[in-house]
């Protein structure tokens, strides 16, 4: 159970909601109106059936057990019924009624022993004591493996509920990965629970319901289990927002009934349709879910009678020829609606839902949706991968399916690997959770589903990790677009590589996948590290030369010495502190002076070491260090600048020129966190910096601003223009150069337009002149 759910021993109402009196008479009357048969979902509020008996669960497992795994499991309920012996749930029933429900459901998937034992035992070692190795030597291994993967992390202290809740999340998720069972249980657990909801509080009803909707409705509908992501829905609702729900139920009971002979119509016409067409077929009526009434409501700002001014039917074949000769008969019967068709069968949704879908214009002008399947298909819309042990293994599209959760499964595995936290883990897999999928192809034509709004970043680290890495455009359609492009279902995808390229932290603020943000936030890490770890070698070795340390000062038992002063792992971490600004080089140089002077005193007659003083070696700088060193967006400082850096934590070295207004003020009210810098002497990078060039207002002027630009061999990054007058307009260009010599050369060939009255430098929010800069 998650880290933030209540004992099952808290929850009242056992398992199994009743189907009313009222649908059963609502059922019968549309037969009679129409001979459709109307499934809809049961109310989950109503009076629930009295609990089943362990007995009932053994005759459902006779239907495909044999009598020696029945054994099996009627010791894991003696044991499971020891062991919560004198315990009741918060409705007064005895606590064994709920694993025995648990267990009920997984039996109507026809799972196998192993996961039926262990939904009996699955509370004993969070609510009884049990260990693991205990329930290993009774069960066997995979039962206990499975137990312990259900379990809650009760015995570990976290510093908050949210990262208890995100752990044992990951925990869960993790030994799902390895078992795809334990979610089973899980799923099978939390449904009991929710059905249930009603006897703790209002304030954990709606943090369970919550924590339902974003995490186990789900993955339910990832795993294709679509029965208990739809029941898991409408008790949510019903719990976070009982009000709303009660007003929706008794809304939707009253239109049932102004429905009958449209629907009773339309069954007729698709009947006989269809039998013109010598299509045997099971016609079933859909009707929307309350969560997904109230959901349309609110995404598309819909009216009660707008959403439900839709019909929805489900025509279930026996092959897959006959679900497309379907389509082309109801398209006989009733206009298709442009835009509204979808083929689930040639590309199957990645929980293995398939399906052809198609909206049609039928009596009185009325859109009518319908659904069109074979029983196998069906069969997966319902059960998903649960109908790995409801039907044989051999099926080609089950194993297809099962490849497919197994390819997700192990997905989990490495966004783990790359995630550096429990919260940030289930973050990036909850991205991965929401059901609205796109299509897209690699020029070789394999097919790449990817979330709704995901960009050509998602689909290179969908292709492989150094490939996203190493991106630098796309071709979709075989157009070149940037990065940050959303992808459409159709479209053709290639990524542009670069040899020297490097994921870019602003990607965070647009990826959709959680292995694409898992790898990028990995990779930004590991890189930010190593050179933070450079620079603050740089800067403690600077600061150490004022000290007069002397290499032999600096030694490797010295280093460790001062790692444990200072609370730090190794001399790397000191130095990665030192880079990103978390620690002064100063303060750490003058601890390892100290430390030398400890263990050898300078003899006698000897000078004492100097104390630090105002005079420094500048450090050498190259502007290209990466995410330690940026150029400050005030001054935009370019070699051949006099520069100073600002040590911010966490944050790096931040370089401004000396004469920025912005660093002196800054400098002057912090002084200790600020050093003097100077350029390398062999740099070979491009540096930002911005130009205002005053222009009269003459046609094609920007043109040759540009051309001018581009033939001094410099880039241009951005371009903004206003007006200022009637013949006078300010061009704003963000543009790329090597150094000072550099900016000149642009400077004079703009100057050479005739239409251009003055180029300055902006800095510090101001032009300056060219002289001046």
């Amino acid at each position: 159970m998650a880290a933030t759910e209540p004992s099952s021993s808290e929850l009242s109402a056992p398992l199994g909601p009743a189907r009313t009196g009222f649908k059963r008479r609502a059922a019968e009357a549309l037969r009679k109106a129409g001979r459709v048969v109307w499934r809809s979902e049961p109310d989950k509020l109503d009076a629930p059936k009295p609990a089943p008996s362990f007995t009932e669960l053994t005759d459902r497992l006779k239907a495909y057990l044999p009598s020696g795994e029945i054994q099996r499991i009627r010791d894991a309920f003696k044991f499971s019924d020891a062991a919560h012996l004198g315990q009741f749930r918060k409705s007064g029933e005895p606590y064994i009624t709920h694993p025995i429900a648990v267990a009920g459901t997984l039996a109507e998937w026809r799972l196998d022993s192993a996961a039926i034992q262990a939904a009996l035992l699955h509370d004993v070692m969070e609510d009884s004591g049990i260990g693991k190795q205990q329930l290993a030597e009774r069960f066997g291994p995979i039962v206990a493996e499975l137990v312990d993967g259900v379990s809650k992390l009760d015995r570990l202290s976290f510093d908050s509920s949210i990262q208890a809740q995100a752990e044992s999340f990951r925990k869960m998720l993790l030994a799902m990965a390895r078992d795809v069972r334990v979610i089973l249980i899980k799923l099978a657990d939390r449904l009991h629970n929710i059905r249930t909801l009603s006897a703790v509080d209002a304030v954990r009803q709606r943090r369970i319901a919550r924590e339902t909707l974003e995490i186990y409705a789900p993955i339910a509908h990832r795993l294709g289990l679509n029965e208990i992501y739809r029941e898991l829905q409408d008790e949510s609702l019903a719990h976070l927002y009982p009000l709303r729900y009660q007003v929706l139920k008794k809304a939707v009971n009253t239109a049932r009934g102004s429905r009958r002979e449209v629907l009773g119509r339309i069954q007729g016409a698709v009947q006989k349709q269809l039998a013109t067409s010598r299509l045997k077929a099971e016609i079933t009526g859909r009707e929307k879910t309350m969560y997904g009434i109230y959901r349309k409501m609110v995404e598309k700002r819909l009216s009660f009678s707008e959403v439900l001014d839709i019909y929805g039917f489900r025509v279930i074949v026996n092959s897959i020829s006959d679900c497309y000769l379907a389509l082309g008969s109801l398209h006989g019967l009733y206009k298709p609606v442009p835009g509204k068709f979808k083929d689930y069968i040639a590309i199957p949704k990645v929980n293995g839902y398939q399906s052809l879908h198609t909206t049609l214009i039928g009596p009185y002008g009325t859109p009518v949706e319908f659904q069109i399947r074979t029983q196998d298909m069906n069969r997966v819309a319902e059960s998903g991968v649960a109908a790995h042990w409801l039907y044989k293994e051999d099926d080609a599209s089950l194993s297809e399916l099962q490849s497919r959760t197994h390819q997700w499964l192990q997905s989990l595995i490495e966004i783990q690997k790359q995630t550096g936290d429990s919260k940030e883990f289930l973050e990036n897999i909850k991205v991965d959770l929401f059901p609205e999928k796109v299509y897209v192809f690699t020029p070789k034509g394999k097919i790449v589903s990817l979330p709704r709004r995901a960009t050509a970043v998602d689909f290179a680290y969908g292709i492989h990790t150094d490939i996203g890495n190493k991106c630098v455009a796309a071709r979709v359609n075989g157009e070149i677009q940037p990065l940050r492009t959303e992808l459409r279902n159709g479209d053709v995808v290639e990524i542009v590589a670069g040899p020297v390229a490097r994921p870019n932290p602003v990607w965070l603020g647009f990826v959709r996948t959680g292995k694409a943000r898992a790898e990028i936030r990995h990779f930004l890490r590991t890189t930010k590290r190593q050179e933070s770890i450079e620079l603050g070698a740089r800067l403690f070795a600077q600061a150490a030369s004022q000290l007069a340390l002397e290499p032999q000062d600096v030694t490797a038992e010295r280093w460790d010495a001062l790692a444990r002063e200072a609370h730090a792992g190794d001399r790397d971490e000191l130095m990665a502190d030192i880079g990103l600004g978390r620690r002064l080089a100063a303060v750490v140089a003058r601890q390892m002076a100290l430390l030398a002077a400890r263990s050898a005193p300078a003899a006698e007659g000897e000078p004492a070491r100097p104390a630090l003083t105002a005079a420094s070696t500048p450090v050498v700088v190259r502007g290209t260090e990466g995410m330690a060193l940026q150029m400050a967006n005030c001054c935009n400082p370019i070699p051949g600048d006099s520069i100073v850096g600002h040590m911010r934590r966490d944050l790096g070295l931040l370089v401004h020129q000396m004469e920025c207004r912005h660093a002196q003020r800054a400098r002057r009210a912090d002084p200790e966190r600020w050093i003097d810098l100077q350029w390398a002497e062999d740099l070979n990078g491009m540096y930002d910096v911005n130009l205002d060039v005053r222009v009269m207002n003459e046609r094609g002027v920007l043109g040759r601003a540009a051309a001018a630009i581009s033939e001094s061999e410099s880039n241009i990054l951005n371009v903004h223009i206003e007006d200022e007058g009637a013949d006078v307009s300010a061009i704003h260009f963000k543009i790329q150069v090597q150094d000072r010599r550099h900016l000149a050369r642009v400077v004079r060939s703009l100057r050479h337009i005739k239409q251009v009255a003055r180029v300055s430098r902006m800095k510090s929010g101001r032009a300056q002149t060219a002289e001046e800069s």
